[in-house]
C-alpha cells in the first residue's frame, strides 16, 4: 500500500516537472507540498538531475542542438544568451563555441552553474536590456539578443572573442537575404560602435 502511494507521489511530481517544460525549482515543488524526501529520491533513482542548486530538471528529456542554451536560462532567468553563443544559434558562424555565452545586467548577482558549461558577461544596464527575444522550444525557453544587437556586440567585445570571429558575423549576416543596414547602423549607434563597424560594412559591400 506504501509502495502504491509513493510511486503515485512520484508520478505526480513527474507531471508537474513536465508541465514546466521539465523543469522545477525546489522552492516552487515545496509550495506544491513535494517533500524533499522525494527529490532525494528522485536524484538517486536517476529521474532527475540537478542543474544547480534549487533547480533540477527530467533526465530523460529530449536533447535539442540548444538544449544547452534552455539548460542555463531556466537555471538563470536574467542570462540573455549573447556573443558568439548568439552569432552559432543564428548560423553566422563556422565555429562553435565551448561555452555558452551569456550577459547579466552588472547589476545582478553572479551564479554558480556546475554544468552546463558558461562564460557570464556583465553588460551595462542599457546594453543588457536592449532587443532581447525570447525563443519557445518544446523542452523549454530561452532569451537571446536579436541578430543585429549580436552583431554589434561582438565587435564591442572582439578583443575578447576575437576579431575574426566579428568579422565573420558581420560578412555572414550581410550576404543573407534579410540582412539590414539601416538596422544594423541604428544598433551600433545605440552602442556606440559606428566608427568602429561602419569602416567595415562599407569595405564588405564593395568587394
Amino acid at each position: 500500500m506504501q509502495n502504491n502511494r509513493t510511486e503515485k507521489i512520484i508520478t505526480e511530481v513527474i507531471q508537474y516537472f513536465k508541465r514546466n517544460y521539465g523543469y522545477a525549482y525546489l522552492k516552487d515543488l515545496k509550495k506544491e507540498g513535494v517533500h524533499t524526501d522525494t527529490v532525494r529520491k528522485l536524484l538517486k533513482d536517476g529521474i532527475i538531475e540537478k542543474v544547480k542548486p534549487g533547480v533540477y530538471k527530467l533526465t530523460d528529456l529530449p536533447m535539442l542542438s540548444n538544449q544547452s542554451m534552455i539548460d542555463i536560462c531556466m537555471a538563470m532567468p536574467k542570462a540573455v544568451v549573447c556573443l558568439h553563443s548568439a552569432l552559432s544559434y543564428y548560423g553566422l558562424t563556422t565555429t562553435l563555441p565551448s561555452l555558452v555565452l551569456v550577459a547579466i545586467s552588472r547589476d545582478s548577482k553572479p551564479v554558480k552553474i556546475a554544468y552546463p558549461p558558461v562564460e557570464v558577461f556583465y553588460f551595462s544596464r542599457q546594453n543588457y536590456r536592449t532587443e532581447i527575444d525570447e525563443i519557445h522550444e518544446k523542452t523549454g525557453k530561452f532569451k537571446i539578443y536579436n541578430i543585429e544587437k549580436t552583431i554589434i556586440d561582438c565587435f564591442r567585445y572582439r578583443n575578447k572573442l576575437g576579431e575574426d570571429t566579428a568579422l565573420e558575423g558581420l560578412r555572414n549576416y550581410l550576404k543573407g537575404e534579410n540582412s539590414n543596414i539601416n538596422k544594423l547602423l541604428k544598433y551600433a549607434k545605440i552602442g556606440r560602435m559606428t566608427n568602429i563597424i561602419k569602416p567595415y560594412i562599407e569595405a564588405m559591400l564593395t568587394q
